[in-house]
């Protein structure tokens, strides 16, 4: 969920706040005009050039297999055949290492990955190179951008510290993605899918292609709904996108506008064992007693969030070995969720007595007004031997936390709009940093990557306490790639990474950042029809800040420091063309994650296994296509058994899943009128298992989120 922070009055900031958002409107208003004058000018492109200049954009955060870095890559293609609706998250559920979960438990609405055991305040994700986790939370909520899959090229998952990006470090894996290239002729989409729980998604896009040999404006329109397997758990979803395209010989220059807007019904409670044993979808969320007596469910017991989110890059190729980007962006987040608190203590929301009564019912909205900006930059060279990027950013973080009793059975002395806490922030996160690879013979390269990060934080919550902190982090990074020959490659490499705490782990007090080592050992095969990585992994933590299992009382997970813990495992994925019809791409992890000499509240446990990380971890896609448009595909994921907790408590095991989806795509080409018609069709957990992918820990006391038995989604997308 997101996180909406009590706090002490913030009056004295707003009025900064507001002039500092609306500076940074007028700046974009400025480069836009003069990104638009650039049009009546330029030389004739090169494509092919052209299209290296697209890849300059997230150059700076991306990897090959020249590169000592463990990863994975996606593109449009894969994504897709399983674009019906499903967020992100979903999409990547089968790449290595990775675990999944929704909370309405159809993969539509909120949803979260984990990377190697490592939660999603672990994952940096950036969109083109710019940082889209919470500055605050460090989280990412994909639910703010439906249907985000669309509007996709690629994506690009670093496993471990990877390489050094812009925003928060990363401590489990970085995410980064491509937004569409420009199309170079017009097109026009109409995609729909609908399916169990009464899903739909309704998707528009089109591109005029390059008009004048220089311009090309693009566009989607998307809305996606979903009653969710959980009772009640319904999303509301609508998002867009917005891309200008300018192009010149050694030019490339792109204006983006997008964003989204969410209403969903809250399931993050989860269910206890008792419940969900006999009743699997029970929602406990709006549940309270009226007057009569009667067990009732409040009706706009929701979430609500909008997202904007503006870029502006600028490609520009000097030569053949000089190439540069810079980025401004600005993203702009407002909304809150709204409660029935049944019994609520009147003095918690500054509501007086009314004679001998001191506490109500009543209904509470918590918003968050937030303003997020700033700028990345890189510049690169590159010649037969050296490959160098200099780079960084710096971007600002200004949140407004507040709170709002909209109904209240003793109203007391109360007016409509009056604020019961209120809570402001900042967080400013600088980086600079400097990667080469070198050749150093014709089969041996050095990778090296030096960043510096400065981070400056304040908050003034009592939650949180008045935090004033500065983090001064540098993050080395250094690596041999060694080629056996022409199939098969040799990487070995050290990274360090320093991560500041996030704010709700300044509610638990004397909180320190935490400090990564990690290791990475690898092996590339590569033929014709056979394609192989794997690779050993030790990550060793010093103050490491693991998940306890509980919740706070805005359902935000809870952190504390561990003084020594570490990472070990072994990773593996291949694909395997066993003929021009088959295709295997199996995965799998196996791994060891331990908290060392664990002390948890003056009490010793010695060596015990990290919440939330299965010592297994597998996937397989079986790809069938017995015609050219037509595939079959089968797609397995087993999960292993993980704890809730750090101290093993045996009602806090998951138990371990193995799930089964089966996805159909055909593709038609007419003659005329459509330049394809596309039918998917997606079955997921055909053998109806029931399953848990995640939980929390009250007390001693496990909740459940159960995912959805067998359920199915069928899309129909017209290209013309």
């Amino acid at each position: 969920m997101k996180t909406f922070f009590l706090g002490a009055n913030a009056q004295s900031y707003k009025g900064s706040k507001v002039q500092n958002a609306a500076r940074t409107k007028s700046i974009f208003f400025i480069l836009f005009s003069l990104f638009y004058s650039l049009f009546t000018f330029g030389q004739e492109q090169d494509s092919t050039q052209v299209n290296q200049l697209d890849n300059v954009l997230v150059s700076a955060v991306r990897v090959t297999t020249k590169t000592p870095v463990t990863f994975s890559n996606m593109d449009k293609k894969e994504i897709k055949f399983r674009n019906l609706g499903q967020d992100i998250p979903v999409l990547m559920n089968y790449l290595p290492s990775v675990v999944t979960t929704s909370d309405a438990g159809g993969g539509i609405g909120y949803t979260g990955i984990r990377v190697r055991g490592s939660d999603a305040t672990r994952v940096n994700v950036t969109i083109n190179g710019i940082p889209y986790n919470d500055a605050e939370s460090q989280g990412t909520f994909w639910v703010n951008m439906p249907d985000f899959a669309s509007s996709v090229e690629s994506l690009q998952l670093q496993r471990g510290v990877g390489t050094s990006t812009n925003g928060s470090g990363a401590f489990g894996a970085s995410l980064n993605m491509l937004t569409d290239r420009y199309a170079s002729k017009p097109t026009g989409e109409v995609s729909g899918s609908f399916g169990s729980f009464n899903s739909q998604k309704e998707t528009v896009k089109f591109s005029t292609g390059l008009l004048n040999d220089h311009f090309e404006l693009a566009g989607r329109l998307s809305r996606i709904k979903s009653d969710g397997y959980v009772d009640r758990a319904s999303s509301d979803l609508k998002s867009y996108f917005l891309q200008g395209t300018y192009v010149g010989k050694t030019t490339l220059i792109k204006a983006l506008v997008f964003g989204g807007t969410e209403k969903t019904y809250q399931s993050w409670n989860g269910i206890d064992a008792a419940t969900l044993n006999s009743d699997r979808t029970f929602n406990s969320a709006g549940m309270y007693t009226d007057e009569a007596g009667n067990v009732r469910f409040y009706d706009n017991e929701t979430d609500n969030y909008k997202q904007d989110h503006y870029q502006l890059h600028w490609s520009e190729s000097f030569s053949d070995k000089w190439s540069t980007n810079l980025a401004l962006h600005y993203t702009k987040g407002q909304g809150y969720y709204e409660n029935y608190k049944e019994d609520a203590d009147m003095a918690e929301y500054n509501l007086n007595p009314v004679g001998a009564i001191t506490i109500t019912d009543l209904v509470r909205q918590k918003w968050l007004d937030n303003d997020f900006y700033g700028t990345t930059f890189s510049a690169k060279y590159k010649d037969e031997k050296l490959d160098v990027i200099l780079g960084g950013g710096w971007n600002k973080y200004e949140g407004d936390h507040y709170g709002k009793v909209i109904w209240a059975r003793n109203a007391s002395q109360s007016e409509l709009g009056d604020h019961y806490y209120d809570d402001f922030s900042t967080k400013t996160d600088g980086n600079i940093f400097a990667k080469a690879n070198y050749q150093f013979t014709e089969k041996l390269s050095f990778y090296g990557d030096l960043q510096y990060r400065r981070v400056e934080y304040k908050a003034d919550s009592p939650e949180t306490g008045l935090v004033d902190d500065t983090f001064n982090f540098f993050n080395p990074k250094a690596g041999l790639n060694f080629e056996i020959n022409q199939k098969n490659t040799l990487y070995f490499s050290y990274a360090r990474a320093n991560r500041e705490p996030n704010r709700t782990d300044y509610e638990g007090g004397n909180v320190k950042p935490e400090k990564l080592n990690d290791f990475e050992l690898g092996w590339r095969f590569n033929s014709e029809k056979f394609q192989l990585n794997s690779n050993f992994y030790y990550m060793g933590y010093k103050d490491q800040l693991i998940l306890t299992g509980r919740l706070d009382d805005v359902g935000a997970p809870i952190r504390a420091n561990t003084e020594k813990s570490y990472r070990l495992g072994f990773e593996f994925d291949a694909t395997i063309s066993l003929s021009d019809k088959f295709i295997l791409r199996p995965n799998f992890t196996l791994s060891s994650n331990k908290n060392v000499d664990l002390a948890v509240e003056g009490q010793y446990y010695g060596t015990t296994k990290i919440a939330y990380s299965p010592e297994v971890i597998a996937g397989n896609i079986i790809v069938y296509s017995p015609i050219k448009s037509l595939h079959i595909s089968l797609l397995q994921k087993y999960v292993g058994e993980q704890y809730m907790n750090n101290i093993e408590l045996p009602e806090a095991k998951l138990a371990d899943y193995f799930v089964n989806d089966l996805n159909v795509s055909y593709e038609i080409k007419p003659k005329s009128i459509f330049k394809s018609i596309t039918i998917t069709g997606l079955v997921n957990n055909i053998l109806d298992k029931k399953y848990v992918s995640n939980g929390a820990m009250w007390d001693i006391y496990p909740y459940y989120y159960p995912q959805a038995g067998i359920n199915f989604l069928a899309g129909l997308t017209l290209k013309f």
